[in-house]
């Protein structure tokens, strides 16, 4: 499993925000840390994708 570097915070409304520390143009946000965590495994698998094609 490949390890990748996340920048992640918490906002003051209490929404987590973060990015892949690779490609910080594709912010993404959660309710919670867990659903940040999954939107950001998301967001690189699709570069991954795109990668392959």
């Amino acid at each position: 499993m490949k390890s990748v570097k996340i920048i992640h915070w918490r906002e003051a409304d209490g929404m987590w925000l973060g990015y892949l520390e690779s490609h910080p143009d594709y912010m993404t946000q959660g309710e919670t840390l867990e659903e940040l965590k999954e939107n950001l495994r998301d967001i690189f698998n699709d570069i991954q994708a795109d990668l392959c094609r």
